[in-house]
């Protein structure tokens, strides 16, 4: 029971770095010596101090001897990319005695190595603990670090009736603030926000923190043939260098010139069968950025190509107590011909947030973080 207890804690440690970590995990430590915590830490930011270094230079009596309890595998490699030296080097010269984790690193140049450095250096190890909830804590990480794609968060806001705006076009606000705050703590948290080329138009929008605190997220924009104006919010603020419009071949190359003297980046990648901005070759993109979640915030278009090509990971749909009628459905023609065909959402979760409603659900776990299984046990080929 106590080694579930210093696991949560671990995990609550974690995440404090939620939105500075990135592209590394969000990983918690602490450590424990005569059934006490003697020092925790967390990983605050990519580049700084990792979990059980911080803990190990918070702890408040020697650590020889000590438990160390941690959500992921301690690291044990060093690469030009890489800030830190390994881990597994300082807990084996502190003579920490036994070590428990949640899971391996997905990583599969690393996973089982650090687990095997350790053993090797004479330190019991335990895998496996709590490692469902370590894996969802990281779920980004888990996705990117074995496909390089970004785990992709579709985020909806909707009237009773299935509306995300009227039918001219008017959409501010289906939701409260309090919902809307949610969301800014959601960007806070992701490496990018994509919305498409008519949200840009119709809302002019700013993808700004105004109700969290954090790193400002890339502002990425499906637009194929390049209609923003350059008189639009996203061109002409303080983060314009963080706004990335992807686009197609066919695009007005004098816009572009415009654009990209305005201080924004234009990329231009294939279109799909329909003339759009292909989103596959979005997401690629967007891995070789280094971009390992990606907010989705619309509009129907862009939802309906995400949930239709089978390239999100979660959904949230705010559900807000007013009936629109004729409007913009949020999510348009899927193709479905029977209930029995329809996309049935994975681990749903429903919370109330001042009279509304969020409902939860991811496409297909076991696709986005892999063989959970695998990472929480320790294989003995690695040993």
């Amino acid at each position: 029971m106590e080694d579930v207890i210093y696991m949560e804690r671990a995990h609550f440690l974690a995440k404090k770095g939620a939105g500075y970590t990135s592209p590394n995990p969000m990983v918690g430590a602490v450590l424990v010596k005569n059934n006490e915590i003697i020092g925790e830490g967390y990983h605050a930011k990519s580049g700084e101090f990792h979990a059980e270094i911080a803990a190990i230079e918070n702890a408040t009596a020697p650590v020889r001897g000590a438990t160390l309890y941690c959500n992921l595998e301690p690291c044990c490699h060093q690469t030009s990319e890489k800030r830190t030296p390994p881990c597994t080097n300082r807990i084996i010269r502190e003579g920490i005695e036994k070590v428990v984790i949640s899971t391996l690193d997905p990583n599969p140049h690393v996973s089982g190595r650090g687990v095997a450095t350790l053993q090797a250096a004479g330190i019991a190890v335990e895998t496996g603990l709590l490692a469902e909830k370590a894996a969802l804590l990281n779920q980004a990480f888990f996705k990117f670090i074995q496909t390089r794609q970004p785990f992709v968060h579709l985020k909806i806001a909707q009237s009773l009736d299935g509306r995300i705006a009227t039918a001219n076009n008017h959409s501010q606000w289906i939701t409260d603030e309090t919902a809307r705050t949610r969301v800014h703590e959601w960007r806070s948290q992701n490496d990018a926000i994509l919305v498409g080329a008519n949200t840009v138009e119709m809302d002019n929008p700013n993808l700004t923190l105004r109700f969290a605190m954090g790193k400002q997220p890339l502002r990425i924009i499906a637009d194929s043939h390049l209609r923003i104006s350059i008189n639009n919010n996203l061109l002409l603020d303080d983060f314009r260098q963080l706004t990335h419009i992807f686009t197609t071949a066919s695009h007005d190359t004098e816009k572009r010139r415009q654009i990209e003297a305005a201080g924004a980046n234009v990329h231009v990648i294939a279109a799909d069968p329909t003339g759009k901005t292909d989103l596959s070759a979005l997401l690629f993109e967007l891995g070789k950025m280094h971009v390992t979640s990606l907010l989705v915030e619309g509009g129907a278009g862009l939802y309906s190509a995400f949930i239709r090509e089978a390239l999100f990971d979660k959904i949230s749909v705010f559900i807000a107590p007013l009936i629109i009628g004729d409007g913009i459905s949020a999510i348009g023609n899927l193709g479905t011909q029977k209930i029995s065909d329809a996309l049935q959402l994975e681990f749903p979760r429903i919370e109330q947030i001042n009279g509304q409603v969020l409902f939860e659900g991811y496409r297909n776990l076991a696709e986005t973080l892999g063989d959970i299984a695998r990472f929480a046990a320790v294989e003995k080929s690695v040993i």
